[in-house]
């Protein structure tokens, strides 16, 4: 059965308080939410703008990876936000959004739930949500557009994943409605949003770090898919960079150069 369309009328009495913040938009198809929203960024869509595009025809991942998206397997959306100052300040943004999103989901029974730096939430080691923030600067500050997929149910079998995938059908005993699982996202993630604003990334690194699912195991940090180096996972830095604990000692990693893998023990 083909889930219905998002219908911001619904959704707004379910964001409460927070409705006036939010300007959502829906269509059954598009190329891509996050692209489709940055066009509407270059022509002035306000901050809180939310476009959900339920079957995308051109989504993509971190590094240029295809993310493929239906109404009934996953919910695919992209959110428009603005922040004062410079692209310096919005360090770790992403590490931000991934623990707006498990927060949301702790609110619906979803237990053990983790992230992994810089943008993906996990399940027992499988991806259940991805996170790709795109940044662009303007007169008065910086504009964020952050795309978010969350697997509703396992994508198929023959879709190459560059990590394993995790459903959250398979964490629950009913999925939520699409509308209030929505409006649940969108309300933590204001609430985050808000959060690291006022604080940046380091008013939050405490409670990332307790959700760190890699902290302290042993990885392999890739640059262009060459082995940059392997030590212990030790987290993140106050400003969101990846520390590893290398022979050499601690070295930090951005989250622009590089990929992590887990080293199999």
């Amino acid at each position: 059965m083909t889930a219905a369309l998002i219908d911001p009328a619904r959704l707004k009495p379910l964001l409460g308080e927070l409705s006036s913040r939010f300007d959502v938009d829906a269509l059954a198809e598009g190329s891509s939410s996050s692209d489709l929203l940055l066009e509407r960024a270059a022509k002035g869509a306000g901050s809180g703008s939310v476009l959900v595009v339920d079957r995308q025809t051109a989504g993509r991942g971190r590094r240029g990876r295809q993310w493929t998206s239906s109404p009934e397997a996953s919910l695919t959306f992209s959110l428009l936000w603005r922040f004062e100052g410079d692209v310096q300040r919005l360090s770790g943004l992403s590490l931000a959004i991934g623990l707006g999103l498990v927060r949301a989901l702790e609110t619906f029974g979803v237990r053990g739930a983790g992230l992994k730096w810089p943008n993906d939430v996990l399940f027992a080691d499988g991806k259940l949500a991805g996170i790709l923030v795109e940044l662009s600067s303007e007169r008065r500050g910086m504009v964020a557009v952050i795309g978010i997929g969350l697997n509703l149910d396992a994508p198929p079998a023959e879709l190459a994943l560059d990590m394993p995938a995790a459903a959250l059908a398979s964490l629950l005993p009913a999925l939520p409605e699409r509308h209030v699982l929505l409006a649940r996202l969108l309300v933590e993630l204001a609430v985050v949003l808000d959060q690291f604003s006022q604080g940046g990334f380091a008013a939050l690194r405490e409670e990332w770090q307790r959700l760190h699912v890699w902290q302290d195991r042993e990885v392999t940090v890739l640059h262009d898919g060459r082995v940059e180096m392997v030590g212990r996972c030790r987290g993140a830095d106050s400003d969101g960079a990846l520390l590893v604990e290398t022979a050499n000692g601690v070295m930090r990693c951005l989250s622009g150069d590089v990929s992590l893998r887990s080293t199999p023990q």
